[in-house]
């Protein structure tokens, strides 16, 4: 069997994303906030570095909701150039259409600072269109996740990329620049 490219997957798991139903995807959402918000690395931390879900992505609205109300620092990327920079956010209705059209804040706010002594208490959440089940992920092809997280060990080892179970496959290709979450929940 011929091995499929990064591309190949990503469209044919964005295919198989976009056709969800709409039950499909509030239950989806409803199962993954109730993994992550019951998961031990939330409930120690006090920092949430999390993404506003566009399009067919999994929904993170209720895990930002949650996170806000228990008073922990949420903080949303926002596109600069090439790079990402995370920006908190204290009310998800104040997002602007950033790049691509995705829900990014406006940049006015506190900017995320990594500390390495600080990383035991922060967690990631990482979209993603395709993950395998050697913890192997793929964007949407730009590297933004792998540049943000290329000196940042600590902060890679409370990495969790998140999807719909769809979005799970057999092997990626993975390159020696691409960051692998330290853990993948897709429900």
């Amino acid at each position: 069997m011929e091995t499929e490219t990064k591309a190949q997957i990503r469209r044919r798991v964005l295919q198989i994303r976009n056709a969800l139903t709409k039950e499909q995807k509030e239950r989806a959402a409803f199962l993954l906030a109730e993994r992550i918000i019951g998961h031990q690395w939330y409930y120690l931390s006090d920092t949430l570095l999390c993404y506003a879900s566009y399009g067919t992505e999994i929904s993170t609205g209720e895990i930002i909701r949650e996170a806000l109300t228990a008073g922990k620092k949420v903080y949303l990327p926002r596109v600069e150039g090439e790079n990402l920079s995370f920006y908190r956010v204290f009310d998800p209705a104040q997002l602007v259409k950033g790049y691509q059209g995705i829900p990014e804040p406006g940049g006015d706010t506190d900017r995320y600072q990594y500390r390495e002594q600080e990383a035991d208490k922060t967690l990631l959440l990482m979209p993603g269109v395709a993950f395998d089940g050697y913890r192997n992920r793929i964007g949407y092809g730009k590297g933004f996740y792998d540049r943000f997280l290329a000196d940042k060990p600590a902060l890679q080892l409370r990495s969790i990329g998140v999807g719909h179970l769809c979005q799970m496959v057999e092997k990626i290709p993975a390159q020696e620049t691409d960051i692998r979450p330290y853990q993948v929940i897709c429900v």
